[in-house]
């Protein structure tokens, strides 16, 4: 069965992997995947990930959960463009997450980023997620 939102998938894959305290989790690979993983891992917000054959030409990924003294890291994770409505935002219009604790991780012309780095390189695009 088609999946109609893989990245949305894969964020309710870490949300109930944290719930249920499991130190990893897994997942169907795809190149958007991976590259917000890199974002989620370069923030800090989990541990790591590593990508594993299944069979020829099919990779799935295992996320690595973090925790913090037993709570989880991530807090929050939400879905904000999604496959029927994608939402698009010009860097100066792009709200901060919990006044700067969180982040947003977008889509840009110079690839997947969160917020700051987008801040950085000025540069806008598609709001995939929010993270806290």
């Amino acid at each position: 069965m088609a999946l109609s939102d893989p990245l949305g998938d894969m964020l309710t894959r870490i949300r109930n992997g944290q719930r249920a305290r499991m130190q990893s989790v897994t997942s169907p690979a795809s190149k958007l995947r991976t590259n917000v993983l890199e974002v989620l891992k370069r923030e800090g917000y989990i541990r790591g990930y590593s990508l594993d054959t299944v069979r020829p030409g099919v990779h799935s990924v295992r996320i690595e959960l973090k925790y913090h003294e037993g709570e989880p890291v991530i807090k929050q994770v939400q879905r904000v463009s999604k496959p029927g409505r994608r939402i698009y935002s010009k860097i100066a219009d792009l709200p901060r997450v919990f006044n700067g604790l969180g982040i947003s991780i977008l889509s840009t012309p110079r690839g997947v980023m969160s917020d700051s780095e987008a801040r950085a390189a000025n540069v806008g695009g598609e709001v995939l997620c929010k993270v806290f």
